[in-house]
């Protein structure tokens, strides 16, 4: 399946302000799930882009603007192909039990920083609702991490949020509401408590599965998710917004170990008290022919 996606974000100012470096993360890297064809990036002011692989090995374009401007324009624009997942959603069904993950020697010192927590939990907040859910889990379906998933998505209220960064576990849990962000920082917090390996990913949100309208996140935005390592399985992709697992409506752009390293969009620009107007993002996803 060949998709063309085209991701606009674009901020306004009362008046003319500079820009310091931004970093993108727009382009995805090519692996046997998801292979990237074409690529385009338009940029307006005008900026120098260079190239870097960063510590995660996702692809940042770094922008650096040469003249102030009141808008600031920036399309990415890819064709990808996108191959069926390598771990079908039937795997991971009740015939697949998983309680508990049992990571090898070398495996473990790879692991090491995604399994270290990153979010304090002082007041015991997570760790009381992760005792509720592991005293609840006899009735599951045998695979802890299907049903992590099931319970934040069916626990929480999706909540669209246009504000930068991403809620605390904590405070997601005490409001009942998050973003899509929001749920996955969530499960990864709670997934390294139970013992997992877990990363940051984002992405985007294909409309073409069987029952897109089950999803809950809107398909025009990006969207974010988590991967946990599982052993003979590898990196395992779970969305517990839509309360899916490895599904190929995930278009996976960046991983990190925390939100804040995978922002698809992340600089800033000096003007005067009140310049900010705001910020506005569309992501358009279309199924197209194969590239000649």
């Amino acid at each position: 399946m060949y998709l063309r996606v085209r991701h606009a974000t674009t901020y306004r100012y009362r008046t003319p302000v500079s820009f310091g470096p931004h970093r993108l993360m727009l382009r995805p890297r090519d692996s046997f799930d998801l292979r990237l064809v074409t690529t385009a990036l338009a940029i307006s002011p005008p900026a120098l882009l260079r190239w870097m692989h960063d510590v995660y090995g996702n692809p940042v374009a770094v922008a650096d603007f040469i003249a102030p401007a009141d808008t600031l324009d920036i399309v990415s624009e890819l064709t990808v192909e996108r191959f069926g997942s390598a771990l079908p959603r039937s795997r991971l069904e009740p015939a697949a039990a998983l309680t508990e993950a049992v990571y090898s020697d070398g495996e473990r010192i790879v692991l090491q920083p995604y399994l270290a927590l990153a979010a304090a939990d002082p007041d015991g907040v997570l760790e009381a609702w992760l005792a509720e859910f592991r005293s609840r889990t006899g009735g599951g379906s045998g695979h802890l991490l299907r049903d992590l998933a099931h319970a934040i998505h069916a626990g929480l209220s999706y909540a669209l949020r246009y504000d930068e960064g991403t809620q605390h576990p904590a405070d997601t849990l005490r409001l009942g509401r998050g973003s899509c962000r929001d749920y996955a920082w969530l499960f990864i917090e709670a997934a390294r408590r139970l013992g997992f390996a877990a990363r940051f990913v984002t992405g985007y949100l294909q409309d073409g599965g069987p029952d897109p309208a089950g999803l809950v996140s809107p398909v025009g935005l990006t969207h974010a998710w988590a991967d946990v390592f599982i052993p003979g399985d590898g990196w395992v992709e779970f969305d517990p917004t839509n309360d899916l697992v490895a599904d190929r409506q995930l278009l996976r752009i960046a991983v990190a170990r925390v939100p804040e390293d995978a922002s698809p969009v992340a600089g800033s620009f000096t003007g005067p008290p009140g310049s900010f107007l705001g910020l506005s993002v569309g992501v358009e996803i279309e199924p197209v022919a194969r590239p000649d």
